[in-house]
């Protein structure tokens, strides 16, 4: 085991980059004088910035630590979430981004409300706020307090979770948006350069991958799993990790926020791409080290132990000091994003809608005072999630109870004319209350053991089928065509860009699909 101690070098850049994120924060506190530049930027963000910044949200510490410690637990078969990503982004620009777009939404509980009515809204607003203190926030607090312990182990792992919220609750309550995009782009360079460091320096130190091949099953080096697999059979691949990505990735307000900015909808589906083509890069990067560390670390005490340990054991000083700076960089990441969505959330999905005379002005302080109420909710809860048996999977089977019932609220809204403001809040309920007794079933009473990846299924195809047949009882809806999927609508583009191949959304949609697939058949 290495010795988890820093140079002061390593405390100079890590210091360095505290002080610059903090700075960028306060800069757009300047700039930012009302809600819609607050919280979505003013809507004028391009593909680039767009992508680099979905990427950086959803590559946070809670990933590194996670990924690289699950490949070291299990193999290479966690890939899956990622690779997932881009036929999710892929689907969710052509089908979905036009709606959101058009509708001039802030939040994606707004939208339920435009579709159906304030119930739907309420219940996906509340739920996504739940999710973002308990598995997005807490769980990056967790993973970065679980680095810094390692270096100061004197330190009550509470008392690093209050510091390192502290320092992401400024910047993020101060700058908004766009603070949170422009630091995204500066974090996704240094995590990603600290990944493909810490990946390299593996390689080099391992004795060839003979070496890894020795103390990995032959199954562990495939993505497709047999499906009676404790940890992912491959028909909960093409259910539940589907389900799941499509959340996080299509409903999830601090994703979806970064889409709903874009200054229009080319921008926004390039930049939906653009993230799921660096998604793809996760493999060699962040699962394959875990594999690595098998052959270097046999005896790690905790798999969640994986990535700190790499970082300090094969890391120079100067360059430890530039890594840790990017894994904090990615907790930040993380943090930053979550804090803002969830106070534009409660600024505009229960404010707003009680209190519509508010000014934007007002409203913009509202939503600064929330993230630090929502900062102190999720320091207090990260410690708790030690008691689970790994943060990757803590992060995924919380979703897969409750997040199924609102994406197939979402979907048959977005392609049924007929589903009805009863029919989504019935499904809703009916959803809520199945995966309430599948969990209790399932978790806490042991009487059950189904995996979690067929429950995400079951509950979508209840709530559906609730839906359905609760809306084919009421009348017609009116007007609903507004904020439904257009059929061809979704791939008109500016004659300018129309006449280059590579501005066509249908031809980077198809390549992209082209390098997903091969990059899943070579480890199939």
């Amino acid at each position: 085991m290495p010795e988890f101690t820093l140079s002061t070098i390593d405390y100079v850049m890590i210091s360095a980059y505290a002080l610059v994120v903090i700075a960028i924060g306060l800069f757009f506190a300047r700039r930012e004088n009302d809600a819609e530049q607050y919280f979505l930027a003013g809507r004028r963000m391009t593909w680039p910035l767009i992508g680099v910044s979905l990427f950086a949200s959803n590559i946070s510490s809670t990933t590194l630590v996670g990924l690289s410690g699950n490949a070291y637990g299990q193999g290479i078969a966690v890939f899956n979430y990622e690779w997932m990503a881009a036929l999710v982004l892929i689907i969710i620009a052509a089908f979905f981004l036009p709606a959101y777009l058009r509708a001039r939404v802030f939040t994606i509980p707004e939208y339920l409300e435009l579709r159906f009515d304030r119930r739907s809204r309420y219940y996906f607003s509340a739920l996504t706020l739940f999710l973002n203190i308990v598995v997005d926030t807490a769980g990056s607090l967790y993973a970065g307090g679980l680095v810094m312990q390692l270096i100061f182990p004197e330190l009550p792992l509470w008392q690093i979770i209050v510091a390192l919220t502290l320092v992401a609750g400024i910047y993020t309550a101060a700058g908004g948006l766009a603070a949170v995009m422009y630091t995204d782009a500066l974090q996704a360079v240094l995590l990603t350069a600290g990944a493909c460091i810490i990946a390299w320096a593996a390689w080099q130190r391992i004795d060839g991958w003979e070496s890894v091949l020795a103390v990995t099953p032959p199954e562990q080096l495939s993505l497709i799993l047999p499906a009676d697999d404790s940890q992912l059979p491959w028909p909960g691949l093409l259910t539940g990790v589907f389900l799941i990505g499509f959340y996080f990735w299509g409903m999830n307000q601090f994703m979806v926020q970064r889409l709903l900015s874009a200054r229009d909808l080319q921008q926004g589906q390039r930049g939906a791409l653009f993230a799921g083509l660096l998604k793809l890069s996760v493999l060699f990067i962040m699962v394959m080290p875990g594999l690595m560390a098998r052959a270097l670390y046999p005896d790690l005490p905790s798999q969640d132990l994986v990535f700190p340990t790499l970082m300090f054991d094969l890391l120079p000083p100067g360059v430890l000091g530039l890594v840790l700076a990017g894994l904090l960089a990615a907790l930040m990441s993380s943090i930053d994003s979550t804090l803002n969505s969830a106070s534009t959330l409660v600024t505009m999905d229960f404010v707003h809608t009680r209190a519509p005379g508010l000014d934007q002005r007002k409203l913009m302080w509202i939503g600064r005072g929330v993230t630090v109420l929502f900062m102190l909710l999720a320091m207090a809860w990260a410690p708790q999630i030690a008691e689970f048996s790994s943060l990757f999977n803590y992060l995924q089977q919380v979703l897969a109870y409750a997040v199924s019932p609102v994406v197939a609220v979402l979907v048959t809204g977005m392609f049924w004319r007929r589903a009805s403001a009863a029919g989504a809040f019935a499904a809703l309920i009916a959803g809520f209350l199945g995966g309430a007794l599948l969990f209790v079933a399932n978790v806490v009473l042991a009487l059950t053991d189904v995996h979690f990846l067929y429950i995400a299924p079951l509950l979508f195809v209840l709530s559906i089928v609730v839906m359905i047949v609760v809306s084919l009882r009421g009348a017609p809806v009116e007007g609903a065509e507004a904020l439904m999927w257009r059929a061809g609508k979704h791939l008109e583009q500016p004659p300018a860009q129309a006449a280059h191949w590579y501005s066509d959304f249908r031809v980077l949609s198809l390549l992209l699909l082209v390098l997903t697939a091969l990059v899943v058949g070579a480890f199939a």
